[in-house]
């Protein structure tokens, strides 16, 4: 269905009125423009997610244009991998794609797949306690240290830090409804940081 473009502007000002106050925090990072496809205005968005294919029907999204999250509303996305070409409402020129390249892509939160098992985002497990099958509750996640090898999760028990790798065999259990983490250390690990 199409609307007629006076139409289609009061809709484009009601839905960028919307989110005029979406915060960074509000969002989550989904990639970059990375180039200008096509000559009609078209971009390429390269998709940092595990499952590109997971936001092939989103409507719009947000680049961050002089530190402000600016709407924008998708007419079209053609997938190839974990590219996607991108037809935007109102940019039709090659110039005016253009200014659009190096920008960063957010969605808000909401729009996150919902991960289930021992799945997780980093920022949903912040505030988290953190319980070792060996050690018993250790404190909360302060915060995931990424780090070019692996995540770390970041826990204060009082005034110690403890760190823990986030890998496959130490993360037993996610209750959400409880806010609990469930780890199995290695061994030594945890004793290390409370000495």
């Amino acid at each position: 269905m199409f609307l007629r473009h006076d139409v289609q502007g009061r809709v484009w000002q009601f839905l960028a009125h919307c989110h005029r106050n979406m915060k960074k925090e509000d969002c989550f990072y989904l990639g970059k423009v990375v180039k200008t496809h096509g000559l009609k205005g078209e971009v390429t968005l390269k998709i940092d997610a595990d499952d590109p294919s997971a936001y092939v029907d989103m409507k719009h999204f947000f680049l961050e244009i002089n530190k402000v999250l600016t709407p924008f509303f998708v007419e079209k996305i053609t997938p190839s991998g974990d590219k996607f070409y991108v037809a935007i409402q109102d940019i039709k020129t090659i110039e005016t794609a253009q200014n659009l390249v190096g920008k960063t892509v957010y969605l808000p939160m909401e729009m996150l797949p919902k991960l289930s098992g021992k799945q997780f985002y980093f920022h949903e497990i912040v505030g988290f306690t953190v319980v070792d099958t060996e050690k018993g509750e250790l404190g909360p996640v302060t915060e995931v240290l990424e780090y070019p090898t692996q995540a770390i999760l970041q826990i204060m028990k009082g005034k110690k830090e403890i760190l823990i790798p986030i890998l496959d065999q130490v993360i037993q259990r996610v209750d959400r409804d409880k806010k609990i983490l469930e780890i199995t250390a290695p061994e030594g690990l945890i004793d290390m940081y409370l000495q």
